[in-house]
Parts: C-alpha cells; sequence; structure tokens
C-alpha cells in the first residue's frame, strides 16, 4: 500500500469563511512542526511547490513580480503577480495571501483565498490535503502531491467537501468521477 493510500485526512477544521458577493474567502489556519524559514521556502521555491500545491510555478514566488502558475488539471498557464513577498512572514499573489507567524515549536501558518463562492467547499477540501502533505514533505515523509482531479477521486474527499459546506453554510458542488475513474 502507497502512502498516498494510507494517507487518512483529519476532520474538517481550521477554516472559516468571509462571504460577499460571488467571491468568498477562504481563511485557513495551521500550525505546523516547521520553521518559518522552511515553510517560506516551500511557499516560494517552484521544486518544493512541485511536491505538495495545486500548481506549478516557472518561477519563485519569492519575489515581487510576475511568474506564471498552471493549476493542476488545467494546463493553462496564468501570469499571476507576486505584490508581497516578506519573507518569512507574509506572501501575496493572486487571490492567495498567506501569512507565517514564528510560534513555539514551528510556524502557524493562515491561508486567505478568494474563490468562487460555488466552489469554496472544494477549496477548503482541495487545500486541506495539500497543506497535510506539506507538513509531510517538510517532516521527511513525503506522500507525493494530491491536487486536481486526483485529490477530487481521493477517498476522503467527499467526506471533506461534505463537512466544509455544512461548516460554510454552502452548498456543495455536484461532481461525479466518470466511467474507470477511482472515487
Amino acid at each position: 500500500m502507497s502512502a498516498h493510500q494510507q494517507y487518512p485526512p483529519g476532520p474538517a477544521s481550521g477554516a472559516q469563511v468571509r462571504k460577499g458577493g460571488d467571491k468568498w474567502t477562504l481563511i485557513l489556519t495551521r500550525q505546523l512542526r516547521h520553521s518559518p524559514e522552511k515553510v517560506w521556502q516551500a511557499l516560494t521555491d517552484p521544486a518544493h511547490l512541485r511536491e505538495w500545491a495545486p500548481f506549478d510555478a516557472d518561477g519563485s514566488l519569492g519575489t515581487v513580480g510576475t511568474v506564471k502558475l498552471t493549476w493542476i488539471g488545467t494546463g493553462a498557464a496564468i501570469d499571476t503577480k507576486v505584490m508581497r513577498a516578506e519573507a518569512p512572514k507574509v506572501l501575496e499573489y493572486g487571490d492567495a495571501r498567506w501569512e507565517l507567524e514564528d510560534v513555539e515549536g514551528g510556524t502557524r501558518l493562515t491561508l486567505w483565498h478568494n474563490i468562487d463562492k460555488r466552489f469554496i467547499a472544494w477549496g477548503a477540501a482541495g487545500w486541506h490535503i495539500s497543506l497535510d502533505v506539506l507538513d509531510r514533505s517538510l517532516a521527511g515523509d513525503p506522500i507525493g502531491r494530491i491536487v486536481g482531479p486526483d485529490a477530487m477521486r481521493f477517498e476522503g474527499w467527499p467526506r471533506l467537501v461534505a463537512e466544509y459546506a455544512k461548516q460554510f453554510g454552502a452548498e456543495p458542488p455536484k461532481w461525479e468521477p466518470q466511467a474507470g475513474q477511482k472515487s
């Protein structure tokens, strides 16, 4: 059994939303057992991002400027502006902002991500899994990236989406795996 198959996502937790208009802001907070410097590198370095993030980057997110992000499953590269890169505290690009706070025993990592309200539960579930993968990767126990269509076919996906939808008072999007896909 692969590490991927052995990974059990925990319950939906550490998230809230700010509702307003067609885009809601997902706020997801995690305590990581790693230094802010180590977490910063994982958030900004393209090689590290390929281990856990739901996108690939053609350059470092650690400096202000423009990079191309390719969200897994879309195939389209999107020019994305990095507006703030204050290592190892604040990273802001596109519709996302990360804050890293040095706390005893590691880093409190907070993500703010503006997401179409119809897909807010998917966004929360996706980031939940991605941040679990990030934590395991930083701890030297990588399980491989679980993002995009792979995340949606993952065993824990429907439960996480339903739990976050309930927490947020949102309707989960309807999606069924295509024939031949694992659910």
